[in-house]
């Protein structure tokens, strides 16, 4: 059975997957078909990057997902796509949706780094003003 699952990769107490197509005999790390995305639980937030495509055209021909990758899936809007897709209706379109999706998901992601720079300069100034020396007068 072809299964769709996380392959280990990164240093000792920094994870980071590979979302994988492999056979489920072979081992976790082992012999794999294709890479498919990536997944990196340790940065905030976490960095999910599938292939929506070839992760649908997996999902079609019978590939299984694992439960994680099922909750990444889902929560990326793949499982909805290939349900729609069961239904009848064309890859090119669900696949435009997604480049479409991708798209605005990276301008989500830059203005919220924007924000987010802000927000720790205005942390950092705050810091300066209040380790600033303050006179004390002795009465």
């Amino acid at each position: 059975m072809v299964k769709i699952r996380l392959r280990r990769t990164g240093a000792k107490k920094q994870p980071s997957y590979r979302v994988v197509v492999a056979d489920s005999r072979k081992a976790r790390d082992g012999r794999f078909i294709e890479i498919i995305g990536h997944y990196n639980p340790t940065t905030e937030p976490t960095t999910v990057n599938i292939h929506e495509d070839r992760a649908l055209y997996w999902l079609s021909v019978g590939a299984q997902p694992t439960d994680v990758v099922k909750k990444l899936l889902q929560n990326g809007g793949t499982l909805d796509k290939f349900a729609r897709l069961k239904q009848g209706e064309a890859l090119e379109t669900l696949l435009a949706e997604a480049t479409n999706n991708g798209v605005e998901v990276q301008q989500q992601h830059k203005e919220v780094s924007l924000k987010a720079d802000k927000v720790e300069e205005e942390v950092k100034e705050e810091a300066e003003v209040d380790s600033s020396p303050e006179t004390t007068e002795d009465a």
